[in-house]
């Protein structure tokens, strides 16, 4: 070891401390070994997609139809996206992220090999931005070693893998820059930050640790060119590991509920309840009928710890309510008025948990709704403060498709009423007589379209739907 030689001659010559000359020999000479080790389990993923476009696809025929004032056709066209995932069984299944197979019609897994296979979609869980996929393989394949992400520490060597912009096997390394990051991607934020170079293409990779295990799943980017900034953001192991379980033996996740709502303290909040520091988990509402009023947990109620866990701050405690089996009980250390005592509850089934997208009325419409999050506002690029039910999918051939709706449109208004979520248009929808105006917002552009009542049904399969 070269490295390591001139460690010793540099500390040897007292041009080195003890302290330094270890951290060095720390730092690793190459990550060959992980790479040649782990790229035969890394896939490239894509999926497409089939979306309704404006115009006949000629330049020159659209210019003078828009010239003539003729109006442009609408037309289908397949979109492709490409991402990253890894094999986690010999029999072909693969791990990816939810957006990566979206809305997908089609989805094909290229091996490192070049053997390329149709894959099926198990199960995906849009809250945590995790996928399961399934191959039928010709032969048993090589899956990757999952780790133990709480055993990282901020400084840790970190290594990706993946296909940034198409570039199949790429390995890339770097640090964990910081650990419990949140984003605003989801309810379940708990990434891991990393300068490991991570592209477009990568998502849906493994990120690994030096022995070679997978500690996270590489999911996004801070970038405002689009590429690499040294930001990259990977869904920790330990919090992606149950809900493939779960998407394997039942093809959704159930996660745990109290029925509380929390709010965030801070140093004022603290003071008034009679803390010396911002700790623990501030009750705001607690909903009539869930577990956490069947146990006697009551607004102004400040959750410090769940069974053996010390709660610092209360997006702590979502992921643990969501992760413990429903039906299983839990002791909560609550403080009341400032007295602490013990509660135990009983953990139900979070509401709507993986709802089957049911399209308004039936399917008559043709089409699926979702609400406003954070996330699909940034996918679709919709403006802060904007208010609606998103369009999640738009069914081939029907009336909603036949208006020109895409899916990331926001309805705003149904019948010139405005529109606060997905909720409220359906219930608008169901009202609606054969025909319905509908004031839409497409990125920062509105525009008014008349979409018209079909047959009853056309909603998707539950094993075609993407949850």
């Amino acid at each position: 070891m070269r490295s390591h030689r001139f460690v010793a001659i540099l500390f040897a010559l007292g041009l080195l401390t003890a302290r330094h000359a270890d951290a060095v020999q720390m730092v690793p000479e190459t990550f060959s070994g992980i790479a040649k080790s782990a790229k035969p389990s890394v896939v490239n993923i894509f999926s497409t997609r089939v979306v309704r476009v404006q115009g006949t696809g000629d330049p020159n025929e659209d210019f003078f139809r828009q010239f003539l004032g003729q109006g442009l056709p609408q037309r289908s066209q397949r979109q492709q996206s490409l991402g990253s995932g890894f094999i986690v069984s010999d029999d072909g299944y693969i791990v990816t992220n939810a957006h990566v197979v979206a809305q997908a019609d089609q989805i094909r897994v290229k091996l490192a090999n070049r053997e390329e296979y149709e894959a099926k979609l198990v199960g995906s869980d849009q809250k945590t931005d995790v996928a399961l996929i399934k191959i039928k393989p010709k032969a048993a394949l090589q899956p990757l070693k999952l780790g133990d992400s709480g055993a990282l520490e901020v400084g840790d060597w970190v290594v990706a893998i993946g296909n940034p912009f198409g570039l199949a096997a790429t390995v890339t390394a770097g640090i964990v820059s910081a650990k419990d990051r949140v984003i605003g991607a989801g309810p379940y934020d708990d990434f891991i930050q990393t300068d490991a170079s991570i592209n477009p293409g990568n998502s849906g990779g493994p990120l690994f640790n030096l022995s070679g295990d997978v500690v996270g799943i590489n999911s996004a980017i801070y970038s405002r060119s689009g590429g690499s900034v040294g930001i990259g953001f990977a869904i920790p192991i330990n919090l992606a590991r149950q809900i493939i379980d779960e998407l394997r033996t039942k093809g959704r996740v159930a996660r745990g509920w109290l029925g509380i709502s929390i709010q965030e303290m801070n140093s004022e909040i603290a003071k008034s309840f009679g803390l010396d520091t911002p700790r623990g988990a501030l009750v705001a509402q607690v909903e009539p009928g869930s577990p956490a009023a069947k146990a006697g947990l009551r607004r102004g109620d400040i959750i410090l710890q769940f069974n053996d866990a010390v709660i610092e701050d209360g997006r702590q405690l979502s992921p643990r309510i969501a992760e413990s089996g429903v039906g299983k009980s839990v002791d909560l250390t609550v403080l009341h008025d400032g007295t602490q005592h013990r509660a135990t509850v009983t953990i139900e089934e979070q509401p709507g948990s993986n709802p089957k997208p049911n399209p308004p009325n039936g399917g008559s419409w043709g089409l699926t709704l979702m609400d406003l999050t954070p996330e699909i506002m940034r996918r679709y690029g919709i403006p802060r403060g904007v208010q609606g039910g998103v369009v999640r999918e738009v069914h081939p051939g029907g009336p909603a498709d036949a208006a020109g709706m895409q899916a990331g449109d926001v309805i705003r208004q149904v019948d010139r009423q405005d529109v606060p979520n997905a909720r409220a248009a359906q219930q608008l929808f169901d009202r609606a007589a054969d025909k319905a105006l509908l004031l839409l917002q497409r990125r920062a552009q509105f525009g008014y379209v008349i979409i018209e009542r079909g047959p009853q049904g056309g909603a998707p399969e539950p094993d075609d739907a993407v949850e």
